[in-house]
Protein backbone atom coordinates (compact mmCIF):
# COMPACT_ATOMS: atom_id res chain seq x y z
CA UNK A 1 0.00 0.00 0.00
CA UNK A 2 1.00 3.43 -0.89
CA UNK A 3 2.22 5.46 2.36
CA UNK A 4 -0.24 8.06 0.55
CA UNK A 5 -3.51 8.22 -1.26
CA UNK A 6 -3.51 9.57 -4.69
CA UNK A 7 -5.67 12.94 -5.52
CA UNK A 8 -8.87 13.05 -6.42
CA UNK A 9 -7.27 14.14 -9.95
CA UNK A 10 -5.69 10.79 -10.23
CA UNK A 11 -2.51 12.83 -9.53
CA UNK A 12 0.28 11.76 -6.96
CA UNK A 13 -0.34 14.58 -4.37
CA UNK A 14 2.97 14.77 -2.87
CA UNK A 15 4.12 16.61 -6.29
CA UNK A 16 1.95 19.15 -6.33
CA UNK A 17 1.31 19.51 -2.45
CA UNK A 18 3.46 22.49 -0.62
CA UNK A 19 3.70 19.66 2.47
CA UNK A 20 3.91 16.57 1.42
CA UNK A 21 2.94 14.18 4.08
CA UNK A 22 6.32 11.83 5.37
CA UNK A 23 6.83 8.77 4.18
CA UNK A 24 5.01 5.83 6.30
CA UNK A 25 7.50 4.33 9.06
CA UNK A 26 9.04 0.90 7.64
CA UNK A 27 7.11 -2.26 9.53
CA UNK A 28 9.66 -3.95 11.40
CA UNK A 29 9.21 -6.81 13.93
CA UNK A 30 11.96 -7.44 16.59
CA UNK A 31 11.77 -11.10 17.99
CA UNK A 32 12.95 -10.71 21.60
CA UNK A 33 16.00 -12.19 23.06
CA UNK A 34 14.68 -15.22 25.26
CA UNK A 35 16.20 -15.89 28.59
CA UNK A 36 15.77 -18.90 30.49
CA UNK A 37 17.48 -18.54 34.31
CA UNK A 38 18.09 -19.96 37.41
CA UNK A 39 18.23 -17.92 40.80
CA UNK A 40 17.76 -19.59 44.16
CA UNK A 41 18.89 -18.08 46.80
CA UNK A 42 18.77 -14.23 47.99
CA UNK A 43 22.80 -14.66 47.07
CA UNK A 44 21.83 -16.31 43.61
CA UNK A 45 19.30 -13.70 43.12
CA UNK A 46 22.10 -10.45 43.53
CA UNK A 47 24.39 -11.78 40.84
CA UNK A 48 21.08 -12.55 38.47
CA UNK A 49 19.96 -8.96 38.76
CA UNK A 50 23.41 -8.04 37.51
CA UNK A 51 22.95 -10.61 34.30
CA UNK A 52 19.75 -9.11 33.59
CA UNK A 53 21.04 -5.38 34.13
CA UNK A 54 23.80 -5.93 32.19
CA UNK A 55 21.77 -7.56 29.60
CA UNK A 56 19.37 -4.26 29.26
CA UNK A 57 22.12 -2.13 29.17
CA UNK A 58 23.29 -3.41 25.20
CA UNK A 59 19.63 -4.61 24.13
CA UNK A 60 18.84 -3.69 21.16
CA UNK A 61 15.24 -5.11 21.42
CA UNK A 62 12.84 -6.80 23.61
CA UNK A 63 14.21 -8.64 26.28
CA UNK A 64 12.14 -11.74 27.86
CA UNK A 65 13.41 -13.73 31.38
CA UNK A 66 12.27 -16.67 32.40
CA UNK A 67 13.30 -17.06 35.63
CA UNK A 68 13.00 -20.14 37.67
CA UNK A 69 13.32 -18.96 41.71
CA UNK A 70 12.38 -19.64 44.89
CA UNK A 71 10.30 -17.19 47.43
CA UNK A 72 13.91 -15.19 48.52
CA UNK A 73 15.55 -15.34 44.82
CA UNK A 74 12.04 -13.36 43.46
CA UNK A 75 11.66 -11.15 46.03
CA UNK A 76 15.18 -9.73 45.41
CA UNK A 77 14.85 -9.75 41.86
CA UNK A 78 11.27 -7.94 41.90
CA UNK A 79 12.92 -5.11 44.21
CA UNK A 80 15.48 -4.82 41.48
CA UNK A 81 13.10 -3.99 38.66
CA UNK A 82 10.84 -2.18 40.41
CA UNK A 83 13.70 0.27 39.96
CA UNK A 84 12.65 -0.17 35.63
CA UNK A 85 10.19 1.99 34.75
CA UNK A 86 10.53 2.95 31.12
CA UNK A 87 13.60 1.18 29.31
CA UNK A 88 14.15 1.76 25.51
CA UNK A 89 12.85 -1.51 24.81
CA UNK A 90 9.80 -3.95 26.07
CA UNK A 91 11.31 -6.32 29.32
CA UNK A 92 8.58 -8.97 30.16
CA UNK A 93 10.17 -10.89 33.55
CA UNK A 94 8.26 -14.06 34.21
CA UNK A 95 8.88 -15.84 37.40
CA UNK A 96 8.14 -19.55 37.85
CA UNK A 97 8.46 -20.10 41.99
CA UNK A 98 9.54 -23.52 42.62
CA UNK A 99 9.69 -25.82 45.87
CA UNK A 100 12.64 -27.60 46.80
CA UNK A 101 9.80 -30.68 47.08
CA UNK A 102 9.12 -30.36 43.51
CA UNK A 103 12.46 -30.50 42.53
CA UNK A 104 13.19 -33.46 44.74
CA UNK A 105 10.15 -34.88 43.42
CA UNK A 106 10.89 -34.67 39.85
CA UNK A 107 14.87 -36.03 39.80
CA UNK A 108 12.88 -39.04 41.77
CA UNK A 109 10.93 -39.64 38.98
CA UNK A 110 13.72 -39.40 36.76
CA UNK A 111 14.91 -42.31 38.86
CA UNK A 112 18.73 -42.42 38.32
CA UNK A 113 20.76 -38.58 38.94
CA UNK A 114 22.18 -36.97 41.57
CA UNK A 115 24.45 -34.36 42.81
CA UNK A 116 27.06 -33.67 45.28
CA UNK A 117 28.08 -30.19 43.06
CA UNK A 118 27.50 -26.82 44.96
CA UNK A 119 24.88 -26.04 42.49
CA UNK A 120 22.85 -28.49 44.50
CA UNK A 121 19.53 -29.69 43.47
CA UNK A 122 18.34 -26.16 41.71
CA UNK A 123 21.81 -26.85 39.65
CA UNK A 124 19.77 -30.06 37.88
CA UNK A 125 16.84 -27.77 37.26
CA UNK A 126 19.29 -27.00 34.00
CA UNK A 127 18.57 -30.59 32.52
CA UNK A 128 14.49 -29.74 32.89
CA UNK A 129 13.97 -26.12 31.80
CA UNK A 130 11.52 -27.60 28.71
CA UNK A 131 9.50 -29.23 31.02
CA UNK A 132 9.49 -26.08 33.71
CA UNK A 133 8.46 -23.56 30.50
CA UNK A 134 5.42 -23.27 28.91
CA UNK A 135 4.97 -24.40 25.57
CA UNK A 136 4.98 -21.21 23.97
CA UNK A 137 8.66 -20.33 25.09
CA UNK A 138 10.43 -22.69 22.47
CA UNK A 139 14.14 -21.30 22.72
CA UNK A 140 15.93 -19.51 25.25
CA UNK A 141 19.58 -18.69 26.28
CA UNK A 142 20.74 -20.22 29.82
CA UNK A 143 23.40 -18.19 31.56
CA UNK A 144 24.54 -18.95 35.05
CA UNK A 145 24.47 -16.34 37.48
CA UNK A 146 28.20 -15.25 38.01
CA UNK A 147 28.44 -13.65 34.38
CA UNK A 148 27.62 -10.53 32.97
CA UNK A 149 27.23 -9.47 28.82
CA UNK A 150 29.18 -6.57 27.39
CA UNK A 151 27.55 -6.88 23.98
CA UNK A 152 23.92 -6.74 22.90
CA UNK A 153 22.29 -10.45 23.90
CA UNK A 154 20.79 -10.35 20.08
CA UNK A 155 24.23 -11.27 19.08
CA UNK A 156 23.82 -14.80 21.13
CA UNK A 157 20.37 -15.06 20.40
CA UNK A 158 21.27 -14.50 16.56
CA UNK A 159 23.00 -17.82 16.56
CA UNK A 160 20.01 -19.65 16.87
CA UNK A 161 19.64 -19.03 13.03
CA UNK A 162 22.86 -20.68 12.36
CA UNK A 163 22.10 -24.40 13.90
CA UNK A 164 21.98 -27.62 12.02
CA UNK A 165 18.07 -28.60 11.95
CA UNK A 166 18.72 -31.41 14.39
CA UNK A 167 20.19 -29.43 16.97
CA UNK A 168 18.60 -28.97 20.14
CA UNK A 169 21.26 -27.29 22.21
CA UNK A 170 24.50 -25.57 21.93
CA UNK A 171 27.25 -25.67 24.61
CA UNK A 172 30.90 -24.65 25.22
CA UNK A 173 33.24 -27.46 24.51
CA UNK A 174 36.77 -27.02 25.93
CA UNK A 175 38.38 -30.25 24.14
CA UNK A 176 42.19 -28.93 25.70
CA UNK A 177 41.15 -29.96 29.28
CA UNK A 178 41.41 -33.11 30.87
CA UNK A 179 40.27 -34.93 34.04
CA UNK A 180 39.87 -38.32 34.23
CA UNK A 181 38.50 -38.26 37.43
CA UNK A 182 35.57 -36.31 36.04
CA UNK A 183 35.11 -38.89 33.02
CA UNK A 184 36.45 -35.49 31.18
CA UNK A 185 33.33 -33.38 32.26
CA UNK A 186 35.29 -29.92 32.45
CA UNK A 187 35.52 -30.26 28.48
CA UNK A 188 32.08 -28.62 28.38
CA UNK A 189 30.29 -25.44 30.48
CA UNK A 190 26.94 -25.78 30.83
CA UNK A 191 27.01 -22.33 32.32
CA UNK A 192 25.91 -20.40 28.94
CA UNK A 193 23.93 -23.05 26.56
CA UNK A 194 21.53 -22.16 23.19
CA UNK A 195 18.22 -24.45 24.50
CA UNK A 196 15.81 -25.19 21.15
CA UNK A 197 13.05 -26.18 24.02
CA UNK A 198 10.79 -27.49 21.27
CA UNK A 199 13.09 -29.55 20.21
CA UNK A 200 13.83 -30.83 23.13
CA UNK A 201 10.82 -31.77 24.10
CA UNK A 202 10.31 -33.77 21.08
CA UNK A 203 13.24 -35.90 21.79
CA UNK A 204 11.70 -36.21 25.29
CA UNK A 205 15.44 -35.31 27.19
CA UNK A 206 14.66 -36.76 30.15
CA UNK A 207 12.69 -40.06 31.47
CA UNK A 208 10.35 -40.04 34.10
CA UNK A 209 8.53 -42.73 35.80
CA UNK A 210 5.11 -41.51 34.85
CA UNK A 211 5.64 -42.36 31.08
CA UNK A 212 8.45 -44.98 30.63
CA UNK A 213 5.60 -47.11 29.54
CA UNK A 214 3.91 -45.19 27.75
CA UNK A 215 6.10 -42.96 25.40
CA UNK A 216 8.99 -43.94 23.29
CA UNK A 217 12.73 -44.09 25.30
CA UNK A 218 14.05 -40.51 26.23
CA UNK A 219 17.42 -39.44 24.96
CA UNK A 220 19.21 -39.13 28.04
CA UNK A 221 19.11 -42.78 29.51
CA UNK A 222 21.10 -44.25 27.06
CA UNK A 223 23.61 -41.55 27.12
CA UNK A 224 24.17 -41.70 30.61
CA UNK A 225 24.56 -45.81 30.83
CA UNK A 226 27.10 -45.57 28.04
CA UNK A 227 29.54 -43.28 29.93
CA UNK A 228 28.94 -44.08 33.82
CA UNK A 229 27.80 -47.19 32.95
CA UNK A 230 24.67 -48.38 35.19
CA UNK A 231 23.33 -46.66 38.40
CA UNK A 232 24.83 -47.85 41.60
CA UNK A 233 22.90 -51.05 42.43
CA UNK A 234 21.92 -50.17 46.02
CA UNK A 235 20.81 -46.90 45.62
CA UNK A 236 19.90 -46.98 42.27
CA UNK A 237 21.32 -43.68 41.04
CA UNK A 238 25.20 -42.53 39.68
CA UNK A 239 27.12 -42.64 42.26
CA UNK A 240 30.21 -41.54 39.73
CA UNK A 241 28.98 -38.37 38.58
CA UNK A 242 30.78 -35.28 39.31
CA UNK A 243 29.88 -31.44 38.08
CA UNK A 244 26.68 -31.85 39.04
CA UNK A 245 24.04 -31.17 36.19
CA UNK A 246 27.50 -30.98 33.78
CA UNK A 247 28.41 -33.99 34.42
CA UNK A 248 24.75 -35.75 32.85
CA UNK A 249 25.02 -32.64 29.89
CA UNK A 250 28.84 -34.24 29.22
CA UNK A 251 27.34 -37.56 28.75
CA UNK A 252 24.50 -36.36 26.42
CA UNK A 253 26.88 -34.50 24.59
CA UNK A 254 29.54 -37.65 24.08
CA UNK A 255 26.54 -39.97 23.14
CA UNK A 256 24.85 -37.45 20.40
CA UNK A 257 27.10 -35.37 19.22
CA UNK A 258 24.38 -35.11 16.11
CA UNK A 259 22.15 -32.84 18.21
CA UNK A 260 25.18 -30.46 20.16
CA UNK A 261 26.66 -27.89 18.38
CA UNK A 262 29.88 -25.90 20.37
CA UNK A 263 29.00 -22.07 21.10
CA UNK A 264 31.52 -19.89 19.79
CA UNK A 265 34.32 -18.33 22.94
CA UNK A 266 33.12 -14.95 22.68
CA UNK A 267 30.39 -15.64 24.18
CA UNK A 268 31.81 -17.64 27.41
CA UNK A 269 35.34 -16.08 28.10
CA UNK A 270 35.94 -17.81 31.58
CA UNK A 271 37.92 -17.05 34.39
CA UNK A 272 37.68 -20.94 35.65
CA UNK A 273 40.99 -22.41 35.28
CA UNK A 274 41.53 -20.58 31.19
CA UNK A 275 42.81 -17.00 32.43
CA UNK A 276 40.05 -15.51 30.34
CA UNK A 277 42.22 -16.49 27.23
CA UNK A 278 44.83 -13.87 27.70
CA UNK A 279 41.50 -11.08 26.79
CA UNK A 280 41.91 -7.91 28.44
CA UNK A 281 40.52 -4.23 28.60
CA UNK A 282 43.68 -1.86 27.30
CA UNK A 283 45.19 -1.22 24.25
CA UNK A 284 42.63 -0.16 22.67
CA UNK A 285 44.03 -0.19 19.04
CA UNK A 286 45.24 -3.30 18.98
CA UNK A 287 44.56 -5.26 15.73
CA UNK A 288 42.69 -8.18 15.70
CA UNK A 289 46.36 -10.31 14.02
CA UNK A 290 48.36 -8.89 17.36
CA UNK A 291 44.90 -9.89 20.16
CA UNK A 292 44.93 -13.28 18.21
CA UNK A 293 48.74 -13.69 19.36
CA UNK A 294 48.06 -12.88 23.03
CA UNK A 295 45.26 -15.92 23.42
CA UNK A 296 46.17 -18.90 25.43
CA UNK A 297 44.35 -21.68 26.37
CA UNK A 298 42.80 -21.74 22.77
CA UNK A 299 45.51 -24.25 21.23
CA UNK A 300 43.87 -27.50 19.91
CA UNK A 301 40.19 -26.14 20.52
CA UNK A 302 37.55 -24.85 17.75
CA UNK A 303 38.92 -21.50 18.52
CA UNK A 304 42.48 -22.16 18.21
CA UNK A 305 44.12 -19.65 15.20
CA UNK A 306 40.36 -17.04 15.56
CA UNK A 307 40.17 -14.26 17.27
CA UNK A 308 38.37 -14.10 20.71
CA UNK A 309 36.13 -11.04 20.83
CA UNK A 310 34.73 -11.34 24.22
CA UNK A 311 31.08 -10.63 24.56
CA UNK A 312 29.82 -12.17 27.84
CA UNK A 313 32.24 -12.48 31.11
CA UNK A 314 31.80 -16.05 33.09
CA UNK A 315 33.55 -15.24 36.44
CA UNK A 316 33.49 -18.63 37.89
CA UNK A 317 35.87 -20.55 40.05
CA UNK A 318 36.64 -17.56 42.51
CA UNK A 319 36.24 -19.49 45.22
CA UNK A 320 35.68 -18.28 48.77
CA UNK A 321 32.72 -16.07 48.53
CA UNK A 322 29.45 -16.72 47.68
CA UNK A 323 28.59 -13.72 45.60
CA UNK A 324 31.46 -13.33 43.21
CA UNK A 325 31.18 -9.21 43.01
CA UNK A 326 32.45 -9.69 46.54
CA UNK A 327 35.59 -11.93 46.02
CA UNK A 328 38.69 -10.73 47.75
CA UNK A 329 40.78 -10.52 44.33
CA UNK A 330 38.71 -7.70 43.08
CA UNK A 331 40.66 -5.68 45.86
CA UNK A 332 44.01 -6.71 45.13
CA UNK A 333 46.18 -4.50 42.89
CA UNK A 334 47.86 -7.48 41.76
CA UNK A 335 45.69 -10.07 41.02
CA UNK A 336 45.69 -10.88 37.34
CA UNK A 337 41.94 -10.83 36.95
CA UNK A 338 41.35 -7.66 38.79
CA UNK A 339 44.11 -5.84 36.56
CA UNK A 340 42.28 -7.68 33.15
CA UNK A 341 38.79 -7.40 34.15
CA UNK A 342 37.98 -5.25 37.68
CA UNK A 343 36.89 -2.20 36.09
CA UNK A 344 34.58 -4.14 33.86
CA UNK A 345 33.26 -5.43 36.50
CA UNK A 346 33.10 -2.28 38.54
CA UNK A 347 31.52 -0.92 35.89
CA UNK A 348 28.50 -3.05 35.36
CA UNK A 349 27.96 -3.57 38.93
CA UNK A 350 28.29 -0.02 39.64
CA UNK A 351 25.20 1.30 36.87
CA UNK A 352 22.04 2.61 38.46
CA UNK A 353 18.91 0.50 37.63
CA UNK A 354 17.39 4.34 37.16
CA UNK A 355 19.87 4.93 34.30
CA UNK A 356 17.67 2.18 32.45
CA UNK A 357 14.91 3.97 32.03
CA UNK A 358 15.40 5.74 28.68
CA UNK A 359 12.22 6.26 27.71
CA UNK A 360 11.22 8.38 29.60
CA UNK A 361 7.77 9.34 28.03
CA UNK A 362 4.90 7.38 26.93
CA UNK A 363 3.47 4.11 28.98
CA UNK A 364 5.63 1.77 30.21
CA UNK A 365 7.20 -1.24 28.77
CA UNK A 366 7.40 -3.54 31.75
CA UNK A 367 5.25 -6.95 32.40
CA UNK A 368 6.10 -8.71 35.20
CA UNK A 369 4.42 -12.02 36.27
CA UNK A 370 4.57 -14.59 38.43
CA UNK A 371 3.57 -18.84 38.71
CA UNK A 372 3.34 -20.97 41.38
CA UNK A 373 2.51 -24.62 42.06
CA UNK A 374 4.43 -24.53 38.51
CA UNK A 375 4.01 -28.59 37.24
CA UNK A 376 6.61 -30.12 35.39
CA UNK A 377 5.88 -31.91 31.90
CA UNK A 378 5.72 -35.28 33.00
CA UNK A 379 3.31 -34.10 35.90
CA UNK A 380 1.01 -32.29 33.59
CA UNK A 381 1.19 -35.38 30.96
CA UNK A 382 -0.25 -37.67 34.07
CA UNK A 383 -2.96 -35.48 34.75
CA UNK A 384 -3.97 -35.64 31.30
CA UNK A 385 -4.34 -39.14 30.43
CA UNK A 386 -5.41 -39.83 34.03
CA UNK A 387 -2.09 -41.74 35.16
Amino acid sequence: MPPYAPSVSGLDSDRFSPHPPPPAPAITTTEPVVFSLISWSEGSAIETALLIKSALMYASGPVEFHIVCDDDAKLLLEDRLSLLTHPTHPVRVEFYVLTWQAMLDRIEREGSIKTDHSAGLPGLMKLFLHEILPLNVKRAIFVDTDAIFISDPALLMDEFTRLRPSTVAVIPHHYDQSAPEWFHASRICSCVMLLDLEKLREVRLMDSILYRDSYPTALSPAAFHKMYGPPDESTGKYENVRLGDQGYWWAIVEGRKDIIEPLDFDFEVTSCLLDMYGTSLGDDARTEEEELATHIHTKDTLQEDKVILPKLLHFNCLHGTPIYMEWDGWNDPDEPLNQRWGPALRYHDGYKWIWLNKAKHGPSKMHIEEHHNVMFADEVWALEHGV
